[in-house]
């Protein structure tokens, strides 16, 4: 065996040791947090935070309200804890899913905020509307986007909403999704050829 066969080897077995640790302490502090333990929380707290912090800024760009929403979470996770039920799930991803959960409501609640403020500033100002023609076109075209869409495959569908729809990095894509980065690009880079295809636009 070769040296640096000697050396990774205890090192891969030892942080596949520390994640089993980590799981098996927080679906043990979880009962107990159920139970109104504060110390449990604050336990479960520290060991949590970081990841669900790190999942919440990969959706949200901005930095305040990622804090924010991760605030909301840990408050939630208090909340929540009796409806954990141990055995469907590990803790951690109890507490990553409702991080991802919380981080998409509030990119869709600061959407249709947005979508709000236009409308308001479209109805409210003094310029040339489109067309009837044109709002049809626009339509169709949309349309034609959503049904080409519908075509791909769900993990490639997945992929380019976040990396388009949401704005998200190759990277960031990658670390919500818990793939490697060659993965992602792969699946936005096949499904936006079969996009092109779909659509017929010339490369």
């Amino acid at each position: 065996m070769s040296p640096t066969a000697d050396h990774t080897a205890p090192v891969v077995d030892l942080r596949t040791r520390r994640s089993a640790g980590l799981t098996a302490t927080l679906d043990a502090l979880v009962p107990r947090i159920a139970c109104g333990d504060a110390e449990a929380f604050e336990r479960f707290y520290d060991l949590v935070v970081t990841r669900v912090h790190g999942v919440i800024r990969s959706v949200l760009r901005d930095p305040a309200q990622a804090d924010e929403v991760t605030q909301e979470v840990m408050v939630e996770l208090w909340r929540t804890a009796p409806n954990f039920e141990v055995g469907r799930g590990s803790a951690q991803a109890w507490a990553v899913t409702i991080a991802h959960r919380r981080a998409v409501d509030r990119v869709r609640s600061s959407e249709a905020s947005k979508r709000r403020d236009t409308q308001h500033a479209v109805a409210n100002a003094d310029v040339d509307l489109p067309g009837p023609e044109q709002l049809v076109e626009a339509r169709l075209e949309s349309e034609r986007v959503t049904a080409a869409l519908a075509e791909l495959t769900a993990a490639q569908r997945q992929s380019i909403e976040l990396a388009y729809f949401r704005g998200l990095s190759h990277v960031e894509v990658a670390t919500l999704l818990d793939l490697p980065l060659g993965t992602v690009k792969t699946r936005i880079r096949d499904g936006l050829i079969r996009l092109r295809d779909r659509l017929g636009v010339t490369p």
